[in-house]
């Protein structure tokens, strides 16, 4: 069976990478970074397994510990967390899922980072016309229980063509549709860590649901994937 338990020396570990982020220190340490890399992958894998219950999923990506520096100010070479992502599969299924286990600073993210501009503009127009389902969704208290508010950037204004004085324009200028969920490195070490994050992400449904219908259909609600 996999290990699908994140291990109290892994977060030691990430500190201490954050403290000492340098090459020299992480080539010394090499081999115990490897140990718990490979409990991550096994979190992840596991996690895979039962997000699979109850969605499709596409793929696993597991982030690599490497920074790109490229173009960064911060010319640190590592990042001391684990992180992975997973993509629902088939065109009729939007969204995606996050997780990220860093000491004292783990969470949890879904929804919508960057829509591409035809996809943005087509859910504005959706909030435009009517918002009802989608704030019943959010609003809903098991839901909020779970996900709290949405967050992500936003105008500050509202976008062109766009009426400020409309009343879901709070829902309108917004560039993102995201919902992230923390947790306290005591509740990452806990053994129903794993089942705990599934049922956040189950509870995601209904508004993956609603955004994939949107972003699939034309506003006279024909299916723009035949």
């Amino acid at each position: 069976m996999l290990n699908t338990v994140i291990t109290k020396e892994a977060l030691q570990f990430l500190k201490e990478l954050k403290s000492n982020n340098n090459r020299e220190w992480f080539t010394e340490h090499k081999k115990t970074f490897k140990t718990h890399e490979t409990t991550a992958k096994a979190f992840f894998a596991g996690l895979l397994e039962q997000l699979k219950s109850h969605d499709e999923i596409e793929k696993l990506k597991v982030f690599r510990i490497y920074r790109d520096v490229r173009f960064s100010k911060d010319k640190t070479p590592y990042k001391y967390n684990f992180s992975a992502s997973y993509a629902r599969a088939g065109a009729h299924r939007r969204g995606g899922y996050y997780v990220h286990i860093q000491p004292g600073g783990s969470f949890i993210a879904t929804g919508f980072w960057a829509p591409e501009k035809e996809d943005l503009f087509r859910i504005r127009k959706e909030w435009e016309i009517d918002a009802s389902e989608l704030r019943t969704i959010i609003n809903e208290k098991e839901f909020k229980s779970v996900w709290g508010e949405m967050a992500g950037d936003e105008l500050k204004t509202s976008p062109k063509g766009f009426d400020k004085e409309d009343p879901n324009i709070d829902l309108i200028r917004k560039k993102q549709f995201i919902f992230v969920k923390n947790f306290t490195d005591k509740e990452v070490l806990a053994p129903d860590f794993s089942e705990k994050v599934n049922d956040a992400f189950k509870a995601i449904k209904p508004f993956f649901n609603l955004m994939s219908s949107v972003l699939t259909t034309n506003l006279n609600g024909e299916s723009l994937l035949d």
